[in-house]
């Protein structure tokens, strides 16, 4: 049986926490560059691409810092993906970390849509 690993990727962004984690904690921040559409009820979100939904289930949240979901449909329920704002603590810098799971065959091609879409948020907010 393949199952996912989990990976990580870190691109440096130049926006403070506070702005960034609007656009990774709502759901019209997530709709302006990770999907086309978002929706949330409570802790269940509604993902859409091509019109398609995603459901995930909002696992946690810490103001400024991160937020993590896991896809309902995704086995095993160990699984998740989670994006934290990093503050580097001697330059300052910004970076988003996202933490991942793909099949070990799929994972450079994630890293690379996680990069696309980053570009995106980067588009978005000057950074």
């Amino acid at each position: 049986m393949n199952t996912k690993e989990k990976y990580q990727l870190e691109v440096g962004i130049n926006a403070s926490p506070q702005l960034l984690y609007q656009y990774i904690s709502t759901p019209a921040g997530l709709a302006s560059w990770y999907a086309e559409d978002v929706r949330a009820d409570a802790d269940v979100y509604l993902f859409f691409w091509n019109k398609t939904p995603e459901k995930a289930i909002l696992m946690r949240t810490k103001l400024d810092e991160y937020i993590r979901f896991h896809w309902v449909d995704d086995d095993p329920a160990n699984t998740f993906f989670e994006i934290r704002i990093n503050v580097d603590e001697l330059t300052q810098e910004v970076s988003l970390v996202i933490v991942d799971f793909a099949y070990p065959d799929e994972i450079e091609e994630a890293k690379q849509m996680w990069r696309l879409q980053i570009a995106d948020l980067k588009a978005r907010i000057g950074g």
